[in-house]
């Protein structure tokens, strides 16, 4: 029996196989979730479909997105009615335009792209949340999305997408601090950098990867599985007492200060 048997996962931001959201998904199969899953737009719905067929083999599949809340209300709904309620909701989403994510900030920063990054990157977290709330009381449930070290460094051509994930870090806080008293927990995970669909739109993307390798005390990036095995722990009830934190699951990269050339 899995430390997660008997509880119900909305999970949000698969795109493909190598997203993190994936990983998160057969970790929460592995240990006994029963999932849901959402797709943004027809082209992605057959790949969730495949993924929810391999995890538990699930058949709950919603379109969704997270700009309209008309359809974050219908997927709700719809969690109600299979379900009755829900004690997981992965938070697995993020985006930037791609000419935001080129050059430096200033220069490619617009107000259009600034306002789009933080509606779709941060703002659909606490919707996620505020509609998800009514489903969640009296199960000791779990929110949880996915963030970067981009929130609280400069990192070269992440641009608009730094304010968009400390906004969300940001909401990780003040919906914990809202939710606590209902028993629903907040957290985030900081995920080193993780070549999926979305950061393959990032320019220099293969150097941040050879970069944090190098620098990172494990001498290695991480992978969707270690990400998916900490948001297991963190939204199962071993992590009871956690709740507004952001976990760095990005083997070891934030303590480094400097690195020196190891003596022979």
């Amino acid at each position: 029996m899995g430390f997660l048997n008997g509880k119900k996962a909305l999970i949000t931001g698969v795109a493909s196989d190598r997203s993190i959201a994936v990983g998160i998904a057969e970790a929460f199969a592995r240990e006994g979730a029963e999932l849901a899953f959402t797709y943004q737009g027809d082209r992605l719905k057959g790949r969730v479909e495949d993924v929810a067929a391999r995890c538990n083999d699930s058949k709950l599949v919603l379109p969704l997105d997270v700009t309209d809340d008309a359809q974050i209300a219908n997927v709700m709904q719809e969690v109600e009615q299979q379900w009755g309620g829900i004690d997981i909701v992965i938070h697995a989403i993020g985006f930037a335009p791609r000419e935001q994510l080129q050059g430096r900030y200033l220069d490619a920063v617009t107000r259009e792209g600034f306002a789009i990054s933080h509606d779709i990157s941060a703002y659909s977290f606490a919707a996620l949340g505020k509609a998800a709330r009514p489903l969640m009381q009296g199960r000791n449930a779990a929110l949880l999305t996915l963030t970067y070290l981009g929130a609280v460094r400069a990192v070269p051509m992440y641009n608009v997408m730094g304010p968009a994930k400390a906004s969300l870090e940001a909401n990780v806080r003040f919906m914990a601090a809202d939710l606590g008293s209902e028993g629903i927990r907040v957290n985030g995970i900081s995920a080193g950098p993780i070549k999926t669909l979305a950061a393959a739109g990032i320019s220099g993307f293969r150097n941040m990867l050879a970069s944090a390798a190098t620098a990172s005390p494990l001498k290695r990036n991480v992978t969707i599985e270690d990400v998916g095995n900490t948001a297991a722990f963190l939204c199962s009830d071993l992590a009871a007492g956690i709740t507004g934190e952001i976990i760095y699951v990005d083997a070891g990269y934030r303590i480094m200060g400097m690195q020196f050339p190891e003596e022979g």
